[in-house]
């Protein structure tokens, strides 16, 4: 069987890494996706290659530009000639009060949280219609299912990206095709890291408080998420074993929502 061929945006760094070297491990093709430059990303794509011996590929686009994302799975199959499982794991994220919040801000972080994901879809699933199999998986987040303050933009795109995976969902439901959301809890990735230094700015607290006060304060196990628990789950619904798992928005939170 030929290898299949693994697209994931914004791979260059926490969870998207985490899920392209889970996927090169299991034996796929990966695309690899980030807004930097080829040079910039080299040992990034080293890296993998040296750990799985698997061909990995980079695909430079901005998501944050309307049309960028059509024109990445575009040039995708272009170069492979089709792409069998699509991961829209790019992702933004500011922490303001709402009427501190720009218009700029607002209108970035929808682009890449949820317009991208709706143009990589849209322009993958004829091919996988085609074909009759395919895996899309979007990366929501807890807060695609509840809110919190100071991040309206982000929230908003979260929960539009799981309505955005149902209706998705039901469309391709004959097609062979599934499409899932994953919803983590406080993963420590470098967007983490950067919203530490906002939370303590709009809080006026020690990093050690906004973890333990702020982000860790509803996560019950008191621990942040590895991104290899994503990438694990990634792989599953990946898997022939989740034909049935479609429409879902797989929760790894640490009990954050079962309050």
């Amino acid at each position: 069987m030929a290898k299949k061929i693994a697209l994931v945006t914004g791979s260059t760094s926490g969870i998207g890494l985490a899920i392209a070297l889970k996927f090169a491990k299991d034996g796929y093709i990966v695309a690899l996706n980030s807004f930097e430059s080829e040079a910039d990303v080299s040992d990034i794509v080293g890296q993998i290659k040296s750990e799985t011996k698997n061909p990995v590929v980079y695909f430079q686009a901005d998501l944050a530009k309307t049309g960028a994302g059509e024109e990445l799975v575009k040039a995708v199959i272009e170069k492979f000639g089709r792409i069998d499982i699509l991961v829209n794991n790019a992702g933004v994220q500011k922490v303001a009060p709402i009427d501190e919040f720009s218009s700029s801000d607002w209108n970035r972080i929808r682009s890449i949280n949820l317009d991208a994901s709706f143009e990589t879809i849209k322009t993958a699933i004829p091919d996988m219609k085609n074909r009759g199999w395919g895996r899309i998986i979007n990366i929501s987040s807890v807060h695609g299912l509840v809110a919190s303050p100071f991040k309206s933009a982000y929230i908003a795109a979260k929960h539009a990206v799981i309505g955005l995976t149902k209706t998705a969902a039901l469309e391709v439901a004959q097609n062979g095709i599934t499409v899932n959301a994953i919803c983590p809890g406080y993963v420590f990735t470098p967007l983490v890291e950067k919203q530490l230094k906002d939370q303590m700015r709009v809080h006026n607290l020690s990093k050690e408080e906004v973890v333990e006060q702020i982000m860790l304060a509803n996560q019950p196990t008191k621990k942040f998420i590895h991104p290899q628990e994503i990438a694990a789950m990634a792989s599953f619904l990946c898997s022939d074993m989740a034909i049935s798992i479609t429409g879902a928005s797989m929760v790894i939170d640490g009990g954050y929502t079962a309050r």
